[in-house]
């Protein structure tokens, strides 16, 4: 075979967590998703584990996971929160690495990155290798084998890099065609110039470096590239496949590697639907004689270079200066030609200064405890990856020189990795300092300098706004990055005294506090108490918090009270005994008990002091979280008077309507509102009334009333439709239930509502392939199935 197609995603997200909690918090933009992780997984990274292939009419004729048939990278801290929060996807993409080595000549589909997308050719030598080194164990740990090629940020090259991937054992990388400057043929002496529109992409080049080492280079096609990721070939399956066989050179007798690479976020998030012309293309592709898919290690091995290549040095996919849109104003931009991007020079230059201060500060203090503390560096990514007390107590064996106290050692390897962090090329992508990708990398050194005056009593966060003061935003009310830093980064800012604070006022709410978890901390109640009276809460208790991260722990007694509503006020104490906890527990207790409300409320602030802490103490999520709960009570006490209002008015209304008699618009309201609430518990029940919701959808449209935040209903629509099949698939023979489940999707399209059906379209077509001959079924079961994937838009061929 002597045509070839490879078309490589590169998936990759910036990391949104908190740089103190290391969870991302809720981001309403995102809407109704919790964050943009959430959202672009649901949206594109799972749709493409089991991507549809439709028939003429429509209809699911196949399902396959696409990253089992193409090149594929994923971003380590995407893949970290991937396998915390969506542990399915995250298995099925590892699970298509397996498959596709199995077809693709043991070569696994997928690639490595460096760690968290820095560009390398700003970087120093020492995180460079760090960032090299943490993206192929990252790999290791999750893939269970070596990877062979590597993506570099925004594929920016220089000559550098290229050795220290060679060094590491990468074979190959994946660059763009205008990164390549000249070529020739190996045995050859005379270099030849080339240009984007010279350069044979149908070939990989080897690249020979200083050091005498190695690279092989893939130049992947930049016009169907483009095409596909800003031209619309991904409106239809067929002329994107059509596009790449097009590609070939009719001309050339030896094999040809037509290959493509784009972010893997345009299958599926910036194109909706891309995953279905991407698996309709590699589907329509492997059903043809001449050609045929491969991935570049195994075209590599087939096929070794026989052409060399040097690349332009400082080179990128998307900046055509090269690297100057991460550090200086080059004038390219995502959208607003009106805004400059003068802040980028002094952020990279402010952040530079911050590594290498930090650098001596950390080579000074870590030189006290650790053996070598740049190579203890290298390998903290095994903590990283996994924070247990085996990997923790190996990693503090292997590089301290004597015992040390862990908070000391973790905190000082913690200022690296922030360190590391807070050069994420997002940070200077966009057009606004104030951005959230720029405030990201920025709460990185604010987190990184925390940590070192922890650690070293050096306080380098004056001397760093100074510098990034020069740093002009194009918002006139935030003038510069010193005050963006204030305004958005610093309120993030927590330590062990805020998240005690946070776990007081939770704990009101909480049944058994101390099993919530803190993000990434830990509680442990030495003691704790909660009384109730009507309204009024008290809670009052001594807790210990750890960090799982830099071990660092603190004992602190607190008091807090919930007057209703949103009102909570609480006090907290670091250096509060036992003996006078006690104590003043007692006076407290005995005061709440006699509804001495203001008592209580002076004996608080008198006996613990220091800083009062309400409800906007919570983090995001959980202030979010304890509003839903207040307001919730609120709306069923609100409901429960419409309900009453329903209850004894509904025959009245009824013989309103069938007089043809106007019902009042109070009315209206009442009944709408009820109903909606009716409808939702109805699908939000764990088993799906089907019956209740023919009476709630029949009223509905009796009385003309519409239905209310459809999302929300779609949502759960989808929820438990796919429940209902899971039952189907375990339940045997039983053909009532899929019965009652078909009756849903006529009134589901009687009021447009458009539920998510991808889980049950996935489950129904394993079951459907598990039993193509229906054996042990009844034919009214075979009957009501068949039916079951007519309304799933499900058929097998």
């Amino acid at each position: 075979m002597k045509k070839h197609i490879c078309i490589h995603g590169h998936f990759y997200q910036p990391p949104r967590e908190n740089a103190w909690l290391e969870v991302i918090e809720v981001q309403d933009s995102a809407h109704p998703y919790h964050d943009w992780n959430e959202r672009i997984s649901a949206e594109c990274y799972a749709p493409n584990t089991a991507s549809r292939i439709l028939n003429g009419g429509g209809v699911i004729k196949n399902i396959i996971n696409n990253y089992s048939k193409i090149s594929f990278n994923y971003g380590p801290t995407l893949l970290s929160w991937m396998e915390v929060n969506d542990p399915t996807t995250y298995h099925a993409i590892l699970d298509a690495d397996k498959d596709s080595a199995r077809q693709f000549s043991g070569h696994g589909s997928a690639m490595a990155q460096v760690y968290n997308h820095m560009i390398l050719p700003l970087a120093n030598d020492r995180d460079k290798e760090t960032q090299i080194i943490w993206g192929i164990k990252d790999f290791e740990f999750r893939f269970g084998r070596k990877p062979e090629g590597m993506w570099l940020a925004e594929t920016a090259v220089d000559v550098k890099s290229l050795d220290l991937l060679a060094k590491h054992g990468i074979t190959f990388t994946v660059l763009a065609p205008r990164q390549a400057r000249s070529i020739r043929k190996i045995g050859t002496t005379v270099w030849q110039d080339v240009t984007t529109e010279s350069l044979d992409t149908k070939r990989p080049y080897k690249c020979v470096l200083p050091s005498g080492r190695e690279i092989a280079l893939f130049f992947y096609d930049g016009r169907i590239s483009q095409g596909v990721a800003f031209d619309g070939l991904l409106y239809d399956g067929n002329k994107f496949a059509n596009r790449l066989l097009g590609a070939f050179d009719p001309a050339e007798e030896g094999p040809q590697l037509v290959h493509i690479a784009t972010d893997g976020e345009t299958y599926g998030h910036h194109h909706k639907h891309g995953d279905m012309a991407l698996a309709f293309c590699v589907d329509h592709i492997t059903r043809l004689k001449d050609v045929t898919l491969t991935n570049y290690p195994e075209y590599l091995e087939k096929f070794p270079p026989a052409y060399e290549a040097i690349v332009h040095e400082n080179s990128s996919w998307s900046c055509v200066h090269g690297v100057e849109r991460w550090r200086d104003n080059c004038g390219c931009n995502s959208g607003k030609p009106d805004w400059h991007q003068l802040w980028r020079k002094p952020l990279r230059e402010s952040l530079d200064w911050l590594r290498d201060e930090v650098a001596k500060i950390y080579e000074e203090e870590g030189g006290k405890i650790l053996h070598d503390p740049w190579k203890a560096r290298d390998e903290y990514i095994d903590v990283i990856l996994s924070r247990n007390e085996s990997t923790i107590e190996e990693f503090l064996k292997k590089h301290c020189i004597q015992e040390v106290e862990q908070n000391r050692v973790f905190r000082l390897m913690e200022v690296q990795r922030n360190a590391l962090l807070m050069y994420t090329s997002c940070g200077w992508f966009f057009d606004e300092i104030s951005g959230i990708e720029t405030v990201q990398i920025l709460q990185y050194a604010c987190r990184a300098m925390q940590l070192l005056s922890q650690t070293s009593d050096v306080n380098l966060e004056e001397e760093f706004l100074k510098r990034i003061e020069k740093a002009p935003s194009n918002v006139p009310s935030l003038s510069d990055g010193a005050e963006v830093y204030r305004k958005f980064v610093l309120p993030s800012r927590t330590n062990l005294q805020r998240v005690g604070m946070h776990f007081a006022v939770a704990s009101i709410f909480e049944e058994d506090p101390e099993s919530t978890p803190v993000f990434n901390y830990t509680t442990s109640n030495d003691y704790f108490v909660r009384k109730e009276a009507g309204e009024l809460k008290m809670v009052l208790g001594v807790t210990n918090v750890k960090s799982n991260v830099t071990r660092s722990e603190k004992r602190f007694a607190f008091a807090a009270i919930y007057m209703g509503q949103h009102n909570i006020i609480g006090n907290i104490s670091l250096d509060m005994q036992n003996e006078r906890f006690a104590d003043v527990q007692a006076q407290l207790e005995r005061a709440f008990d006699e509804a001495r409300l203001a008592d209580v409320l002076a004996m608080m602030q008198n006996s613990f002091g220091g800083e009062k802490y309400t409800i906007w103490q919570l983090f995001r999520d959980e202030k979010r979280k304890v509003f839903n709960l207040i307001t919730y009570q609120s709306m069923r006490d609100m409901e429960s008077s419409l309900r009453r209002i329903y209850n004894r008015d509904y025959p009245l209304v009824m013989a309103l309507a069938n007089s043809d008699t106007p019902i009042p618009s109070a009315y209206r309201t009442t009944f709408a509102y009820v109903l909606n609430e009716d409808l939702v518990r109805a699908f939000d029940s764990e088993r799906m009334n089907v019956a209740q919701i023919e009476r709630i959808m029949s009223d509905l449209v009796k009385w003309r009333l519409v239905l209310e935040d459809t999302g929300k209903l779609e949502r759960l629509a989808g929820e438990s439709i796919f429940r209902e099949v899971k039952r189907i698939a375990v339940e045997g023979d039983n053909h009532k239930r899929i019965q009652r489940l078909n009756r849903v999707f006529p009134l589901l399209l009687k009021f447009n509502l458009n539920p998510n059906l991808y889980k049950s379209q996935n489950l129904y077509f394993e079951m459907a392939s598990a039993n193509r001959t229906h054996r042990g079924h009844s034919p009214e079961w075979i009957k009501h199935f068949i039916a079951l994937g007519d309304h799933l838009r499900v058929k097998l061929e």
